[in-house]
């Protein structure tokens, strides 16, 4: 442990402050930090040139903590340095250079986020919650939420704990960042890729406008859609083949009703899709908008009143959905069958049934219907 002295006040300083104001200068103030010249090294202890303002000390602790820093130090080098004390019982103003680092590596983040400074780093751990990395001596930790599309992990539901296992594949790669967030009292400091991205990236989707058609390739399936990347080959350096992705959630791969998106969607397969959404830098897209419109002129194929024959496509809440053709499918509702169970018990996979139908809504792709019976028997309710 090192010793920490008493300091005693000075006697000195009302006239050292009078010499410096007649000078035009100004006391320093403890906490501030000021800059000096390398005198000498002796022992544990560094002695800098403050200039008009007597001669600094590193000692103890303070020297402790800034060895490998001080190693490099020679005569006369500049540095910047922490007023720790103003005189101490030996007379000596106490610094610390540690502490001015830190402080000079605080005023150095909070700089760079506000000039909106692109930065690379090199990511050094992974968890479950996100990335972290080492800038200006200080540990940031980029969320996973702040990822780029090309590096966030596509984990399907029900698998989180394979995030952890697609993030380490990450380690000590670099990646441009921003910093979105600097708090040194409680040495929070949160970087993005994302934001990295944004400019770049919204003046390149300023060439873009809703209702374009992009020829891309599925680069992933999830459970609630897929991605397809495509390239924009811009006129500017960086921008030739710059790679762009959107999403194609499940609702929008095809007009029939589907389960699992990899029972139409494969990684590689080449693809058309439509641009239906461009907002905070994401691309939302279509497949099915390329295709027709099976509900267009559904009400002349099925009318009120039609007896039908479809299969049984999934239940829900509300009911079971039925399939009558390729793309098109109705709702028997619950109340049809009494309770769930009871539809459970009357409607199963791989059979045909007859419905009569109820209502047909084409715009909002909707058809009701009444459950009559297993084809080729006889109605199990009145019509």
């Amino acid at each position: 442990m090192f010793e920490q002295k008493e300091h005693k006040p000075s006697q000195t300083f009302p006239y050292m402050e009078t010499l410096l104001k007649q000078q035009g200068l100004q006391l320093p103030k403890v906490g501030e930090i000021i800059k000096g010249n390398i005198i000498t090294k002796k022992g544990n202890t560094l002695y800098i040139d403050l200039g008009n303002f007597r001669t600094g000390i590193v000692y103890g602790q303070e020297f402790y903590l800034a060895k490998e820093f001080i190693k490099s130090l020679k005569e006369q080098d500049p540095v910047s340095i922490k007023v720790l004390d103003l005189e101490n019982e030996d007379g000596y103003v106490e610094l610390s250079l540690a502490q001015a680092g830190l402080s000079l590596g605080w005023q150095k983040l909070a700089q760079i986020k506000d000039e909106k400074t692109t930065v690379s780093v090199k990511i050094e751990e992974a968890n479950r919650g996100g990335l972290i990395a080492a800038l200006e001596g200080q540990k940031a930790f980029l969320p996973v939420s702040q990822l780029s599309n090309e590096h966030y992990p596509r984990i399907e539901e029900g698998q989180k704990d394979k995030i952890l296992e697609e993030l380490q594949k990450l380690v000590g790669v670099d990646l441009e960042v921003r910093i979105i967030d600097v708090d040194p009292s409680t040495n929070k400091l949160i970087i993005s890729e994302r934001a990295s991205q944004n400019e770049v990236m919204q003046e390149v989707l300023s060439h873009y406008k809703v209702g374009d058609v992009v020829d891309g390739e599925i680069s992933g399936v999830t459970d609630f859609g897929a991605f397809i990347k495509f390239f924009y080959r811009g006129l500017k350096t960086g921008q030739e083949n710059m790679p762009l992705e959107g999403l194609v959630h499940i609702s929008e791969l095809d007009w029939q009703l589907i389960e699992d998106p990899r029972s139409v969607a494969k990684v590689g397969d080449q693809v058309q899709a439509k641009i239906i959404s461009i907002e905070d830098g994401r691309l939302s897209l279509s497949i099915k908008a390329l295709k027709k419109n099976p509900w267009t002129g559904v009400e002349e194929k099925y009318k009120k009143g039609d007896v039908v024959s479809g299969k049984l496509m999934k239940f829900n809440p509300f009911g079971a959905f039925i399939k009558l053709d390729e793309n098109i499918h109705g709702l028997a509702h619950i109340s049809e069958f009494g309770s769930e169970k009871k539809m459970k018990e009357l409607i199963q996979p791989e059979t045909s049934y007859e419905f009569k139908v109820l209502s047909v809504e084409p715009k909002e792709h909707r058809m009701s219907l009444k459950f009559l019976g297993e084809k080729g028997k006889e109605e199990k309710t009145s019509q």
